[in-house]
């Protein structure tokens, strides 16, 4: 049972670094986390349940919103089907320069876009039909957009469903993967069969996760998109785009246990970037990125690279080996 109430605020939570899967500095939430049934997702905390009753809160009042604009990129979550009734999501979007719109299968696409509005579509649940006629309008609109995979073994990790799923999203700009941390109750209600169970209560559900995400990033790679969520603006030479693109490489060494040592180096340089008075791009054309304290080399090389063609040779070759699977 899912019950839907008032809240009078819209909550909004700022971050100081980049974060994978979304890159936002400002997560607005018009409606509490958890709204979905039987298995109810909280696409920002990246965790699932299968709570037997729900108390929806919708933001009722706009008006309290801050009037300033907030901080991009911000990411709105407005998944599941009280953004289709309630539009609050939609409404939040006046609020932003450059914003994410995070939906999904029961979802709806917004209104209020413009140039720099990147639609985000989970697939999520399951249902083809209603998938493809939010893909078709994305694409008939021509819509910034692109699909994200919520990886929850057995359902969103076979190949042939991840194919079906990335080849009715011909045309997003992007295909990727969203790391879901499924509780019991959730995991009860996923597994289809009794192998499928032993191996959620019992087995490597983490690994088969990874195998996952790495399939999904060759599929992004066949349609021609990116195989991470590309926030707005992500052209510029920002610290924050310099951060994510750090963060990005880091977060797929550690995963494939490829040289953490350097990983986890890459990861501290990250969050240094992000949080810099002074711009990387500024820095670098005064002078060198070495002087900034604590960066190590690698950082230094791939952020100069990038600085000057807009790509670092080593983040590609990291996301080269991701799509290796």
């Amino acid at each position: 049972m899912i019950l839907y109430r008032k809240a009078s605020s819209l909550r909004i939570v700022r971050a100081s670094v980049p974060e994978p899967p979304y890159w936002a500095a400002s997560t607005i939430a018009p409606y509490s986390a958890r709204r979905g049934a039987p298995v109810a997702i909280d696409f920002v905390g990246l965790t699932a349940a299968a709570p037997k009753r729900m108390d929806v809160d919708v933001c009722d009042d706009l008006d309290r919103a801050p009037r300033h604009r907030i901080a991009a990129p911000a990411l709105i979550d407005a998944c599941e089907s009280a953004e289709a009734v309630y539009r609050r999501g939609d409404d939040a979007l006046q609020l932003c320069d450059a914003a994410m719109f995070l939906t999904s299968a029961r979802g709806a696409l917004p209104s209020n876009v413009n140039q720099d509005t990147v639609v985000i579509i989970a697939a999520w649940p399951l249902d083809f039909a209603r998938l493809n006629l939010l893909f078709d309008d994305a694409r008939t609109r021509k819509l910034r957009w692109g699909v994200a995979v919520p990886v929850m073994y057995p359902v969103t990790t076979a190949s042939g469903v991840l194919r079906q799923i990335a080849e009715a999203a011909e045309g997003a700009m992007f295909f990727a993967a969203l790391p879901i941390e499924t509780d019991a109750g959730a995991r009860k209600i996923l597994a289809d069969d009794p192998e499928a169970y032993e191996l959620l209560f019992h087995g490597d559900v983490d690994a088969l996760h990874v195998t996952a995400e790495r399939r999904i990033a060759g599929l992004a790679a066949e349609l021609g998109a990116d195989d991470f969520v590309v926030p707005p603006r992500w052209e510029q030479r920002s610290n924050w785009n310099g951060a994510a693109l750090l963060t990005l490489a880091a977060t797929r060494m550690l995963a494939m246990k490829h040289d953490v040592e350097t990983a986890s180096r890459i990861a501290r340089s990250a969050r240094i970037v992000a949080q810099l008075d002074k711009s990387v791009e500024r820095i670098a054309a005064a002078a060198n990125l070495s002087i900034v304290e604590s960066l190590d080399e690698i950082s230094v090389d791939a952020l100069t690279e990038w600085l000057e063609t807009g790509k670092s040779t080593f983040v590609d070759h990291i996301n080269k080996q991701w799509r290796l699977s």
